[in-house]
């Protein structure tokens, strides 16, 4: 019989906690990541109020630097811990894959100064459009199609850019190049990129319409992954016959592999927490574990180096917090953490090399406080030892800390 009847897991992408022990081996425009604290320059250079996290013991977790995040709580409701990640990567795809119990030694690739020619050409061979040289670097998705959306209307070439994690993007104007013809070239992408040199996380499409000056993108992205390279806890579970939740974009992290029920997409966090609290409240989910990404941090104001945009994002979440604990029932458990950092006070636009917060709830909690430092894959490992199923590769439980 499982101690928690139903387990909630929320990834506040790019939250990290200060540096890892390690950071300084990851190196962000050239400066080592050895001086980032996502959480702790927020507040320190805009001010941070998250009363509903701080009241489960998010100011309690110990930290090295000498920045604060929020006040600790002398009697918090939930227990708290940062983790430190093991595997050779900072991005999306190696944190989430880490979390569910994998060891990834060897990075997926990464193109800050483009893709090489050979990609290019054999992407233009294949769909019979010439490719803009100019947008082939990391880019934001909206700058690129408001730089590039006007030439690609009167040309019809492919915008085609990257990002700080290992992913190729394909932006079209829908009128321009059908859905589907970017879908087909996408796929294309997607086999040739399956091995080094140019091993991807992702390939994704990214639609959008308008006119010159106000394009906007559309709800007809698709993300086109790789599948993990061993089984995950989402696989275990599975298995099992456990229900398994994803809500945003964890369904295509894992390339669908071990998710049984797919919430969709999140057209913000916002729309994340009522998608997530959808599911909390279904009917039908009645046993089980549901696993969301909150990506706008990340995405909107961690890579364009945005803190007062990063810190409302955090209040916005705070605000809605006791809504998901609302819906939460007598026996489930509430986890909160972050992938990796991305420091919005840091040189360049990458992220960075962070420990990340972990925060436990359930209202059948008798206790509450500090839980031994641990790593990201310690989450995959408490979710199997509650549901009684094999850990992965990696992580080692603290089930029996949370009382």
């Amino acid at each position: 019989m499982s101690k928690f009847n139903r387990m909630h897991l929320i990834v506040l992408d790019s939250v990290g906690i200060g540096a890892a022990p390690d950071a300084n081996n990851f190196v962000n425009a050239g400066v080592p990541d050895g001086a980032s604290d996502t959480l702790g320059h927020i507040s320190k250079t805009v001010g941070l109020n998250v009363p509903n996290m701080a009241k489960l013991g998010l100011g309690n977790i110990p930290r090295e630097q000498a920045l604060k995040t929020v006040p600790a709580e002398s009697n918090p409701t939930g227990y708290a811990t940062k983790l430190e990640e093991v595997s050779l990567g900072k991005d999306t795809m190696t944190g989430h894959w880490e979390i569910m119990g994998l060891n990834i030694t060897e990075p997926f690739d990464t193109f800050w100064n483009g893709f090489p020619e050979e990609i290019l050409t054999q992407i233009e061979e294949f769909s019979g459009r010439k490719v803009i040289r100019e947008a082939n670097k990391p880019y934001s998705g909206t700058a690129v199609i408001d730089d590039f959306g006007p030439r690609q209307m009167e040309t019809g070439e492919l915008i085609i850019y990257t990002s700080a994690d290992p992913v190729l993007q394909i932006a079209a104007h829908e009128d321009i190049i059908p859905v589907e013809e970017l879908y087909r070239i996408c796929e294309f992408a997607r086999s040739i990129t399956l091995e080094r040199p140019a091993l991807l996380g992702r390939i994704i499409a990214r639609p959008y319409v308008g006119e010159p000056g106000n394009f906007t993108r559309t709800s007809n992205r698709r993300d086109l992954a790789v599948s993990p390279f061993a089984p995950t806890v989402l696989d275990k579970l599975n298995e099992a016959g456990i229900d398994t939740y994803s809500v945003g974009k964890i369904s295509d992290i894992f390339n669908g592999e071990g998710i049984n029920h797919d919430m969709g997409h999140n057209k913000s966090n916002s729309h994340g927490v009522d998608n997530l609290i959808k599911a909390m409240t279904s009917e039908e989910f009645k046993h089980g574990f549901s696993f969301t990404n909150l990506v706008d941090f990340d995405a909107l104001y961690g890579h364009r180096r945005n803190p007062h945009g990063y810190r409302d994002c955090l209040h916005e979440f705070d605000e809605r917090l006791p809504e998901i604990i609302a819906a939460m029932k007598e026996d489930d458990l509430l986890m909160i953490t972050a992938d990796h950092g991305n420091d919005p006070t840091y040189a360049g636009t990458d992220h960075t090399r962070e420990y990340i917060p972990f925060l436990a709830y359930s209202p059948a909690f008798k206790g509450s406080g500090l839980i031994p430092v641990g790593h990201f894959a310690d989450i995959s490992a408490t979710i199997a030892d509650n549901f009684g199923v094999e850990k992965a590769m990696i992580g080692e439980s603290f089930l029996d800390k949370l009382v």
